[in-house]
């Protein structure tokens, strides 16, 4: 069956989603929208079809969506979007991750090339586990939150919700990531330091 995915964000996460969505054989091709667009009109070979807030537009040429901006502000704004335009919120796993059949994913998620999502984990609405990071088991990770290329989370870490930890972190056995916490690149968190909003 032909399945078309929507893409929101045509930047380099949004190919990177578009190709994942594209090798993993559930979708068959992936239309973009993006506020670049007219000037825009093309991202990995698909075309842009319009700007985010056409969405509704074009919902009919779709199967689903997912927002695909590494800004959490702007995710969950997007995310308002597809909701509003009454198109199922998808999330998509890149098939060389691995996502443990007693982990669950809320809708809206990526999990990109070379992630582990690990035993008993919770992973919220609209989360980003970038590649090759880490979520060991029972982490729960909130809504909105985003873990960045290579980020460790040891088992039964909590990722507060918007919540943005850059490329490289690393965060020891239960520690607590306050919601809306920015941890910049190579931060470390051990035993039940808590981080610092910034």
């Amino acid at each position: 069956m032909s399945r078309t995915l929507l893409v929101l964000g045509a930047g380099g996460h949004g190919k990177s989603i578009a190709e994942s969505a594209l090798s993993g054989g559930e979708w068959s091709s992936v239309l973009f929208l993006d506020d670049a667009w007219p000037q825009v009109t093309e991202a990995l070979g698909c075309e842009v079809v319009g700007k985010v807030a056409d969405l509704a537009l074009v919902a009919d040429r779709g199967q689903g969506a997912i927002a695909a901006v590494g800004n959490n502000s702007v995710r969950e704004q997007w995310i308002g979007v597809i909701e509003g335009a009454g198109i199922e919120l998808v999330s998509i796993v890149h098939p060389s991750a691995w996502v443990s059949s007693s982990a669950t994913l809320g809708a809206g998620t990526a999990v990109m090339a070379g992630a582990v999502v690990g035993t008993g984990s919770a992973v919220g609405r609209g989360v980003i586990i970038n590649a090759n990071a880490t979520v060991d088991h029972d982490v729960v990770m909130e809504e909105l939150s985003h873990i960045s290329v290579g980020v460790q989370l040891a088992g039964g870490v909590r990722i507060g919700a918007r919540a943005w930890l850059q490329a490289g972190s690393c965060c020891g056995y239960h520690v607590d990531v306050e919601a809306g916490a920015r941890l910049g690149p190579g931060t470390v968190l051990c035993g039940s330091a808590k981080s610092v909003v910034t």
